[in-house]
């Protein structure tokens, strides 16, 4: 039987066990909002695998490397925010592949137009105008997978 990373089983004495902290600390870190576990309808803590992971990141950030909490909760925050902005590229990349046909992905080519800003040309083909210094023509290997 598989539980998956982010189903709520372990109760806060177990969840401070396997994250090697004091169950109070779990309690601050909640009040905190660091780590927000899952409640049961009696309102008891229900950790999962991922929160433990991201308790022990805590720890590791606040004892090895000297983050203050405020400072964590800037980082996890921060970690959240590109894990949502890399999901919402991947769903616009997959939408975009979708509503080309495969003629198209091949000849699509990225370059630096005169302006410094990014154009979309034929294969084979050069931007108009002539190209600032140091202007990078920039296949793009995304939209071929």
């Amino acid at each position: 039987m598989h539980i998956s990373s982010s189903a709520a089983v372990y109760v806060i004495s177990v969840a401070a066990d396997l994250a090697g902290m004091h169950p109070q600390t779990l309690r601050q870190y909640d009040r905190l909002g660091l780590v927000t576990p899952e409640r049961t309808a009696g309102r008891g803590r229900r950790y999962s695998g991922r929160d433990i992971a991201k308790l022990r990141l805590i720890q590791q950030l606040s004892q090895d490397e000297g983050v203050n909490l405020v400072g964590i909760k800037k980082i996890i925050e921060l970690q959240n925010q590109v894990e949502a902005l890399t999901g919402r590229n991947h769903e616009l990349e997959k939408e975009v592949r979708s509503r080309m046909s495969a003629k198209e992905r091949e000849a699509r080519v990225f370059a630096a137009g005169a302006a410094g800003d990014v154009v979309s040309i034929s294969r084979g083909r050069r931007p108009q105008g002539k190209p600032e210094p140091g202007a990078v023509v920039l296949y793009n290997k995304y939209l071929r997978r």
